[in-house]
């Protein structure tokens, strides 16, 4: 057994606890939480900073981590699309050796589980070997609607290489897939389970294209030699226009929401979806150089997690670091709720918070270490190591 002690235990599930003591067993499950009237037996490790569960990285896509330094930042998300789809093509062994190496960052940063997001079979080898656990993603692309059955065929084939590991069929985003492939998904996740993910409002361009047929996705189509004259204008924002296409059997992850505003929010409390938001802050300043209206979304009665995006538009896959970044700009969002996004909610969306995101008894949820705090507040010298 291990026993560590810091200036406050994050239990997550409960109140922190001032010079809390975890005590784990030698596979990393939790024993006790106490307090420091009520030591365990046996040598206790004494630590500056607080102890929190293992993060959990609710949006990431390990298989462009090989384009980390090569996409122009701030350029908007048009031009990242354009750029993403120009240079994403590499030897298999570079992608392989960048996917390896993402993972070992994300087990080095305290992250334990990823919701993440793939369009190839490149990822799953380090999955299978890895100490992280996964669900993946399987993305459908395809805005045209005659071609709605073969991508979804294609990528129910894909999935079953995941297999077994965790994954699901998902869309990629309103602006990227059609009003028939969005109802294929939805029959199916109507009958299994089958988690959706998607890129949601990331910039003012996807709801001009929903409302009016105008933006700066008129420019991409026709980049990419796409013929839309069968999309009409709904006259109402991308995420008003796509929820009636989900299914309310199964969670929804909604990212990034940079243009998401509170008409959108008030919309989809109409209708019986399960929605859950995730916030990758780091990528939205990286693309478009903004920030979601975060607090909009606080006490609306909806789950919130964060994620990371890829190292195609982001630094680094670290989730202290998308907490300092909210916490930075928000200062009023305390670190205990940026804890809770960061632990139990995005466990709880990967359906695994019977043993991650919280420290109680019987869970192995991971053990975190923050330091260079400021109080209870991060500041730019805070910094996370994973203890188990």
């Amino acid at each position: 057994m291990k026993s560590f002690r810091a200036d406050y235990v994050f239990p997550i599930f409960a109140d922190p606890i001032k010079n809390g003591i975890v005590t784990v067993d030698d596979q990393g499950k939790i024993i006790s939480v106490t307090d420091h009237n009520t030591p365990p037996d046996g040598p206790v490790e004494k630590l500056s900073g607080i102890i929190c569960p293992g993060f959990v990285n609710t949006h990431c896509h390990v298989e462009l981590s090989h384009l980390k330094d090569k996409i122009t930042p701030k350029g908007g998300l048009v031009k990242f699309i354009k750029d993403i789809q120009a240079t994403r093509k590499a030897d298999d062994k570079e992608i392989s050796d960048a996917i390896q190496k993402a993972d070992e960052e994300m087990y080095t940063n305290g992250i334990v589980a990823v919701g993440d997001v793939s369009n190839s079979n490149a990822s799953i080898p380090v999955k299978t070997a890895s100490k992280l656990y996964y669900h993946t993603f399987i993305e459908t692309f395809g805005f045209l609607p005659q071609n709605a059955q073969a991508i979804f065929d294609k990528a129910m084939e894909l999935m079953q290489e995941f297999k077994p590991q965790s994954c699901s069929i998902t869309p990629h985003a309103p602006y990227s897939v059609s009003k028939e492939l969005f109802k294929l998904i939805r029959k199916h996740s109507d009958a299994e389970p089958n988690l959706i993910s998607i890129h949601n409002q990331e910039c003012e361009d996807e709801n001009k294209f929903y409302r009016y047929k105008l933006g700066g996705f008129i420019e991409l189509y026709e980049h990419f030699g796409i013929d839309i004259s069968h999309f009409k204008p709904q006259a109402r924002n991308s995420l008003q226009s796509i929820i009636p296409l989900l299914t309310n059997k199964q969670q929804v992850l909604l990212v990034h929401n940079t243009c998401t505003n509170l008409k959108d929010i008030y919309f989809i409390k109409r209708f019986d979806r399960k929605i859950n938001w995730c916030f990758c802050p780091n990528a939205n300043l990286y693309i478009e150089n903004r920030l979601p209206k975060i607090p909009l979304f606080i006490d609306q009665g909806f789950n919130i997690t964060l994620g990371t995006d890829s190292l195609a538009s982001n630094d680094s896959l670290c989730i202290l670091s998308e907490m300092r970044t909210i916490q930075k700009k928000f200062p009023a969002i305390s670190t205990a709720k940026l804890l809770e996004w960061a632990t139990i909610n995005g466990a709880s969306f990967l359906g695994i918070d019977d043993e991650k995101g919280t420290l109680e008894p019987g869970k192995t949820p991971g053990l975190n270490l923050i330091t260079g705090l400021d109080g209870l507040k991060i500041t730019p010298e805070s910094k996370v190591r994973k203890l188990v």
